[in-house]
């Protein structure tokens, strides 16, 4: 009865672990262009994207 539990703990991680992976991707991809500011310890960077 466990080993069958313990599987489907592991699948059930493996799911999560691949549905946020393609989320992640998702949002890094529909991410919009444009300007990105960053302040920082070495002073402000202005990157266009």
């Amino acid at each position: 009865m466990t080993r069958t539990n313990n599987l489907y703990l592991i699948i059930g991680a493996l799911l999560v672990v691949v549905i946020g992976l393609g989320f992640y991707a998702y949002r890094e991809e529909t991410k919009p262009k444009g300007v990105e500011l960053s302040i920082g310890q070495n002073g402000i960077k202005v990157q266009e994207k």
